[in-house]
C-alpha cells in the first residue's frame, strides 16, 4: 500500500499462472509460425492469468472493481459513496487440490476489510492472512476516511 492507494487483488495458484504464461507464449508463436487460430491459445492463457479485485485512491475519493493481467488493471473508476463505517472480519478459505486420482481440501484464515455505505452495501477494499497488516490498513482507512471501525474477528463484534 502506498499513501493513497489501496489495492486488492485475489491470489491465483502459481501453476495456475505458469501455465498461463505458457499457452500465451505457445498461441503467439503459433500464430507467428504456423496459424493465426493458435491465438486462441493465448486467449486460454490470458484468461488464466487474470486476477480480480479493488482498487481505492483515497486522494481523490474513487474507486474501481479491477481485473488484472500481468500487472497491467483495467476497471472504470467510481466516485467513493459515503462511507459509513469499516469492518475487520476473519473467513476460512478452502482450496481443494486433486492429482492423480486422490483429492485434498486446504483452509486458511483471510481477514477482509470491507467499507460499508447505505446501510447494508459494501465495497470489498483489501483482503490478507495477516491480523496485523489488517487492522493497520483499517485504521489508515478510518484516519483518511474519518469513520469508525467495527472489529468483527470475534464472536462477539466491537467497534474500536
Amino acid at each position: 500500500m502506498n499513501n493513497t492507494t489501496l489495492q486488492n487483488l485475489r491470489k491465483a495458484p502459481t501453476m495456475k499462472l505458469v501455465f498461463g504464461v505458457v499457452l500465451v507464449v505457445l498461441g503467439i508463436y503459433g500464430a507467428i509460425t504456423n496459424n493465426i487460430f493458435n491465438l486462441v491459445l493465448s486467449g486460454i492463457g490470458v484468461f488464466l492469468l487474470l486476477k480480480e479485485g479493488s482498487e481505492i485512491d483515497l486522494a481523490s475519493k474513487r474507486y474501481r472493481e479491477i481485473y488484472s493481467v500481468l500487472g497491467v488493471n483495467i476497471g472504470k473508476w467510481k466516485d467513493l459513496p459515503n462511507i459509513e463505517y469499516v469492518s475487520v472480519f476473519k473467513i476460512r478459505e478452502n482450496k481443494r487440490v486433486q492429482g492423480m486420482g486422490a483429492s485434498t481440501n486446504f483452509s486458511n484464515q483471510i481477514y477482509l476489510l470491507n467499507l460499508f455505505h447505505n446501510r447494508n452495501q459494501k465495497i470489498e477494499a483489501y483482503r490478507t492472512e495477516d491480523l496485523n497488516d489488517a487492522f493497520e490498513n483499517a485504521k489508515y482507512l478510518s484516519q483518511v476516511l474519518s469513520i469508525d471501525i467495527l472489529d468483527a474477528t470475534e464472536r462477539e463484534s466491537k467497534w474500536l
